[in-house]
């Protein structure tokens, strides 16, 4: 200790020393030595000076380059609840439980628990995760952050870093005094991709700091930061030895939402950070009437316009596209002059958003206008007499985007799974088109590229994916589908000729059908689906029958379709 106090003086006595000589020559060096040092002390002051422009200029660069791109939303502010939600009851019921955490936080602290850090939303787009967090904030009455992860990526290393350190200080300041606060971050694996997928942050993606993994740690470390005073008069005391009772750790809940769950780093899901995960996924049948429910009850339409019927048209919609198609019925209806819309209205917009629009070619030549007729009543025959569980939704001439004709389904209701028959089905359906070129055309046309396409990974994926062929060999075990369709490729090209003649078999059985769409194709241009079975019945004086499955579950599509109909007339 000594020791160190003789080297402290020293350094002061050296100071004082050198201080006195320089005194010294100054006041008996004369003129000279004044005019010198006046030179040195200009140029020593014109270089601090421009070094300290400099820093500066860097310091309010960074400044700018480093705040958030972040809207704050106060409690009460967007108004959204639990019955602006709608279609999936079960996921507000798990948010409801976050809900009374974040109000509680106190009482929930005081029983030894510790407040939830985390909450990682998964699903596809559109099916409302950013908006079942902004109901979490609303109801729990408590800040709410919205920031979108590739905000915080910034062409120099750092600045991201400085962002998220930015957006969580906010974030706990605002804690302190509503008692908690929602940091929402969209496209999380924008920032959170595993490190060990190959983006570990070198070369000049690191250095201009586009990617890395500098953000992933900056993010971990805010979400799971030790206890620490933040305030300075609280450090104050504590450095003055005059506050003993541990930090406390403000209550900062981050929901994170992500389309792919599974590239995210595995220190991101452990427990401390995002260990909750709800799945929103798109609504069931139920869901889907809330949704429609909830937008048609908010503009005028007929009342053949019915939240039954059009949930029926629109499985695996989300409720964006949906209340995007609702919105482009009422545009549709607006431009034709109505005063309300009605079920035209809505499937026109469907068609639309589907599809694209129409872009018919007037140019086109009555044999090639019969050729495509031909091919897309050759889908259309396939679909009606093959697939029990969709219904024939449209078939058209009339181009669409690229195509030059479309044979559409709609499944009649929910399917998580399908039969090998199904399968088989699928691929006839896509041969259906060659099929009637062959037989009722006599000439084969380039326009089944993608039916080959489709009909060729269907086949590869029955016998080498899912075991429905003699084989139980899946070539997801070896990661390249490419490699094992070319090993397939002679089972695949006899299984696609032996649904060539089942179908070139169906379509000649029913040749007064395949011509009678066709027919009417040319004429009209689009078919609906319920024309097609009007045809089938007027050719064949029956409902079509039922193939290649159960009627147990064709009864079931049958039944749903019944009491939406009855619920209608009512």
């Amino acid at each position: 200790m000594r020791k160190y106090r003789w080297i402290k003086w020293r350094n002061v006595i050296l100071w004082v020393a050198a201080l006195a000589i320089i005194g010294t020559v100054l006041l008996i060096g004369g003129q000279t030595v004044w005019d010198a040092t006046t030179s040195i002390l200009m140029v020593v002051l014109q270089l601090f000076f421009a070094i300290l422009s400099m820093i500066i200029q860097f310091v309010a660069l960074f400044w700018f380059l480093a705040r958030g791109r972040t809207y704050w939303i106060l409690p009460g502010e967007t108004g959204s609840t639990w019955e602006d939600y709608r279609g999936n009851p079960e996921i507000v019921e798990n948010a409801k439980r976050i809900v009374t955490l974040l109000k509680g936080v106190k009482e929930f602290k005081e029983m030894g628990g510790e407040a939830i850090r985390g909450l990682m939303l998964c699903g596809p787009p559109g099916t409302g995760k950013s908006y079942l967090a902004q109901v979490i904030a609303n109801e729990a009455q408590v800040p709410f952050a919205y920031a979108s992860a590739p905000s915080f990526q910034n062409m120099f290393f750092g600045v991201g870093n400085l962002k998220v350190m930015g957006l969580y200080k906010k974030a706990r300041k605002l804690s302190k005094i509503y008692g908690a606060c929602i940091i929402f971050i969209d496209e999380i694996d924008a920032i959170g991709m595993s490190r060990g997928a190959g983006n570990a942050g070198g070369g000049l993606g690191g250095l201009m700091g586009m990617g890395g993994s500098g953000l992933l740690n900056e993010l971990l470390l805010q979400m799971d930061p030790p206890n620490i005073d933040n305030g300075w008069f609280a450090k104050l005391l504590r450095s003055l030895g005059l506050r003993k009772k541990k930090a406390e750790r403000p209550s900062v809940l981050t929901i994170g939402a992500t389309n792919l769950p599974d590239v995210l780093d595995a220190a991101l899901l452990r427990p401390g950070r995002f260990d909750r995960k709800i799945w929103v996924d798109a609504p069931d049948y139920d869901g889907r009437i809330d949704v429609f429910q909830y937008y048609l009850d908010k503009v005028r339409r007929d009342e053949n316009f019915t939240p039954e019927r059009a949930a029926l048209d629109t499985i695996g919609y989300s409720p964006a596209q949906i209340k995007h198609i609702v919105n482009e019925s009422v545009v549709i209806a607006h431009q034709r002059g109505a005063a309300v819309s009605n079920y035209e209205d809505f499937r026109a917009a469907m068609e639309t958003y589907e599809w694209g629009l129409k872009q018919p070619l007037r140019s086109m030549s009555e044999d090639e206008k019969r050729n495509v007729a031909y091919h897309e009543a050759g889908h259309a025959v396939a679909q009606f007499l093959l697939k029990p569980h969709e219904r024939v939704w449209k078939v058209t001439i009339i181009r669409r985007g690229d195509a030059l004709g479309i044979a559409a389904t709609k499944p009649t209701h929910e399917r998580y799974n399908r039969s090998d028959s199904e399968i088989l089905a699928e691929i006839q359906v896509c041969l259906a088109s060659r099929a009637v070129e062959e037989e009722f055309l006599r000439k084969k046309l380039n326009g089944v590229t993608s039916d080959l396409k489709q009909a060729t990974e269907l086949a590869g994926a029955y016998l080498g994916a899912v075991g429905m062929g003699e084989e139980l060999f899946s070539w997801l075990a070896i990661g390249s589908s490419a490699d094992a369709l070319k090993a397939l490729r002679p089972k695949i090209n006899e299984l696609l000729n032996a649904e060539m003649k089942k179908v070139k078999k169906l379509v000649m059985e029913h040749d007064q059908f395949v011509h009678a769409i066709a027919t009417e194709l040319i004429k009209r241009g689009d078919l609906t689906g319920e024309e097609i079975e009007e045809l089938y019945v007027n050719l064949y004086g029956e409902k079509r029958p039922v193939f290649q499955d159960t009627p147990i579950q064709y009864d079931f599509a049958a039944s749903q379709l019944q009491a939406a109909a009855a619920k209608e007339k009512e």
